[in-house]
C-alpha cells in the first residue's frame, strides 16, 4: 500500500472539528497517509503578520498534497484593527494565504463540480451535473492594486488611455484601482484544460463565460484564446455567454451545462450561484491543480459562529477529499466514498440543518463510515 505524505492545513473557524472528520473517512477508506500539520489563517496575521508563514511553505514542499479546509479573510480595515498592536508600526499588509500559494506553487487550475445528489431537497433542480473551471493566477484577483493613487501612476495611465480623463474631476487621495490582468498563456491553459475534462468524460460542449463588450481587451483575449484552443477539439462546442446572462441561465436552466470555463472572479461568482442550485457551499468542493502540486479545499469559508457546534454540513469536505484521492489516482476509494455520499443523502436519515434534517457533524459523518464499511 502506497503511503501518502499530506499537508494538512485546517486553518481557521470550523476547519479544525471539519479537518478530524476528514480525517476518520480517510482511516475508514484505509488510505495510508503521513499528516504533517500547517500552520495557516487569520491567527498567524493577527499574531505573526503573515497567515503564512514560511515554515508553511517548506512543509509544503515537502509533501505529495496539501488539504486546506477553511480559512477567514476580512477588509484591510478589519485586518488591520486585529493584528497585534506590536506588529502595527511595520506597515504590514494582509494578503489571502490560498491567493499567495495558488501563486507560489503555480495552481493555475482551479476545478469546482456542482452536483445536485438525490434525496436533496434544497436541489433547484435534478439532475445538475457541472463542473466549472476557473482560472486561478490571474484576472481581477492577480493582486495589483494601488491605493492611494499618486501622481505619477495616474499620469502615466491617462497618457496611454484616454478614459482615464473622467477622473480628473476626483482627488487622487479619493481614488483606487484594482487591475484585470490577463496572460495568454493562461488563457489557453484553463480553457484546454476545460476540453480537456470534456473530451475524457464525452461532453459534447463547453461554455465560456466573458465580458467582451464591456472588458474589451481582456475578454477579447480570453475569447481568441478559446477559440483557438477550440480548433484541437473538433468534436467540442464551444458556447459563450456573458457573465450576467450566465447567472441567470444556470438559475433558468442549469441542466444546460456541463462544463464551464471562466477568468478567475467570474469563475468565483458562478461557482457559489452554482452551489446554491445543488444545496449550498455545504456541498461545494474544489481543487487548486498545478504542474506537480495540488492544494484541494471546501469552497465554505471558516463559519466563525459555528465553530466548536458540531453544526455544519461536511460533505463539501468530504467531496474535496474525493477530489484528492482521484489526483492521487486512488479511483476505486474515490468511488466508494462517492457512493456512500450519495446513499446517505438519497435515504433522508442522516442531514445537517441546511439538509433540512437535526444532526451533527459528527453523526452525519459516523453515518457516511457506516456506509464505506459496507461497501469496502
Amino acid at each position: 500500500m502506497k503511503k501518502y505524505k499530506i499537508a494538512w492545513l485546517p486553518g481557521d473557524g470550523i476547519g479544525n472539528e471539519l479537518s478530524l472528520l476528514a480525517k476518520n473517512v480517510l482511516d475508514i477508506l484505509n488510505i495510508s497517509i503521513e499528516y504533517v500539520n500547517a500552520d495557516i489563517g487569520w491567527e498567524f496575521w493577527k499574531n505573526e503578520g503573515n497567515p503564512l508563514p514560511e515554515r508553511t511553505i517548506k512543509i509544503l514542499n515537502d509533501t505529495d498534497c496539501a488539504f486546506l479546509v477553511s480559512i477567514t479573510s476580512k477588509s484591510n480595515d478589519e485586518a488591520q484593527f486585529e493584528l497585534n498592536n506590536k506588529l502595527k508600526s511595520l506597515n504590514l499588509k494582509y494578503i489571502s494565504p490560498i491567493v499567495q500559494l495558488r501563486k507560489k506553487f503555480k495552481l493555475f487550475t482551479n476545478i469546482r463540480p456542482c452536483y445536485s445528489f438525490l434525496g436533496n431537497i434544497n436541489n433547484l433542480k435534478d439532475d445538475i451535473d457541472l463542473v466549472i473551471f476557473r482560472e486561478n493566477t490571474e484576472g481581477m484577483y492577480s493582486g495589483v492594486e494601488f491605493k492611494p493613487v499618486n501622481e505619477e501612476l495616474y499620469s502615466v495611465l491617462k497618457k496611454y488611455n484616454q478614459n482615464m480623463s473622467h477622473f480628473d474631476q476626483f482627488n487622487l487621495s479619493d481614488l483606487a484601482i484594482s487591475t484585470r490582468i490577463m496572460s495568454k498563456n493562461r488563457c489557453k491553459s484553463i480553457v484546454n484544460e476545460a476540453f480537456k475534462y470534456a473530451k475524457k468524460n464525452n461532453i459534447k460542449d463547453v461554455t465560456l463565460v466573458e465580458k467582451p463588450n464591456v472588458l474589451r481587451e481582456t475578454g477579447q483575449l480570453m475569447i481568441d484564446c478559446a477559440k483557438e484552443i477550440s480548433q484541437s477539439y473538433k468534436d467540442i462546442q464551444l458556447n459563450m455567454f456573458n457573465i450576467d446572462a450566465m447567472c441567470m441561465q444556470l438559475v433558468k436552466n442549469p441542466n444546460k451545462f456541463s462544463v464551464i470555463v471562466s477568468e478567475n472572479m467570474f469563475g468565483d461568482i458562478l461557482s457559489d450561484l452554482a452551489a446554491q442550485l445543488v444545496g449550498g457551499l455545504g456541498f461545494a468542493p474544489s481543487a487548486n491543480i498545478g504542474n506537480d502540486y495540488a492544494i484541494f479545499e471546501p469552497c465554505h469559508g471558516s463559519a466563525p459562529k459555528y465553530t466548536g457546534l458540531d453544526k455544519v454540513n461536511p460533505i463539501a469536505t468530504f467531496l474535496s477529499l474525493k477530489m484528492m484521492l482521484d489526483w492521487l489516482d486512488e479511483k476505486e476509494k474515490s468511488n466508494i466514498l462517492l457512493e456512500s455520499i450519495k446513499i446517505v443523502v438519497s435515504e433522508r436519515k442522516f442531514g445537517t440543518y441546511d439538509m433540512g434534517l437535526n444532526n451533527k457533524s459528527s453523526e452525519l459523518t459516523s453515518e457516511i463510515c457506516r456506509k464505506i464499511k459496507k461497501l469496502l
